[in-house]
């Protein structure tokens, strides 16, 4: 039974990450930075803390799971900034550099706001309150980054793409391993890390630059909002209807989110 869990995660994670490299490729960064936000890894992550620990575990994690998407959205932004100003220095750095960099200076900045986050234990409302302000604050600062199409001179490398592909899984290995050991606070907090995005960020960083990183970010406070009502309905329905079920409510929700945004995105272009 541990060894099926373990390979699912793996597998899991995986297409995940996939799927959103070929979607940000063969369709737009803007697709794929709106589908960023929605509940694949931190999906991953309750599910499996709630199989391993129970339902309750992982619908009290979820709670700090919604403040904890303030945290996600200090990532992207501080990833954002620390690639651009490195794009804009005096001295040239190497694509390689500028994303490891930025990677380093993002997980800094999450880890900081996670450990704020830690010393007030806030309520469902007050942590859903918060992210929402954190996403239109967030989606105000990025709104002027100019959308750009990745055009597919070079397709994404297989081994390189798969190496990410495993750290995603690796990162929900790690988050669901510890979660006994570390409590439903510090498990909800790290299952908002963005953990399909990240290692994708870093894809396509890697293999066409930051200009369509950049267009990602911008669009995942919106697209952020799917993961929002994804939580609160797992912080609510995991211990009143179980795992499976409650799993299937909250995507449906999430799902339907999703489609609303796409529907007033469309009509606002128009």
């Amino acid at each position: 039974m541990f060894e099926l869990i373990f390979i699912s995660k793996i597998v899991v994670s995986i297409f995940a990450v996939l799927g959103l490299s070929f979607i940000a490729e063969h369709v737009s960064p803007k697709v794929a930075g709106i589908l960023s936000g929605y509940p694949l890894g931190t999906a991953i992550a309750l599910f499996y803390i709630g199989l391993e620990n129970g339902e309750q575990f992982a619908a009290n994690s979820a709670v700090f799971t919604l403040s904890g998407f303030s945290a996600s959205l200090v990532l992207v932004y501080v990833y954002y900034q620390v690639s651009l100003a490195l794009d804009n220095s005096v001295k040239q750095i190497s694509v390689p550099m500028n994303a490891s960099i930025s990677s380093l200076c993002s997980i800094i900045a999450f880890l900081f706001v996670g450990l704020l986050l830690t010393r007030f234990e806030l309520a469902i409302i007050p942590s859903v309150l918060l992210s929402i302000s954190a996403i239109f604050v967030f989606g105000y600062l990025l709104r002027k980054i100019q959308d750009t199409r990745v055009v597919a001179t070079t397709s994404l490398k297989g081994r390189g793409l798969l190496l990410r592909a495993i750290a995603a899984a690796a990162i929900v290995i790690a988050i669901t391993g510890v979660a006994k050991l570390i409590g439903p606070n510090w498990s909800g907090l790290l299952s908002a890390f963005p953990i399909t995005l990240f290692p994708f960020l870093i894809i396509i960083h890697l293999t066409y630059g930051s200009r369509q990183v950049h267009t990602i970010i911008k669009h995942y406070p919106f697209g952020l909002g799917s993961l929002l009502i994804y939580a609160v309905c797992v912080a609510h329905l995991y211990s009143t209807l179980g795992l499976g079920l409650g799993t299937v409510l909250a995507f449906v929700a999430a799902t339907i989110y999703l489609l609303l945004l796409a529907l007033l995105q469309k009509r606002l272009s128009r």
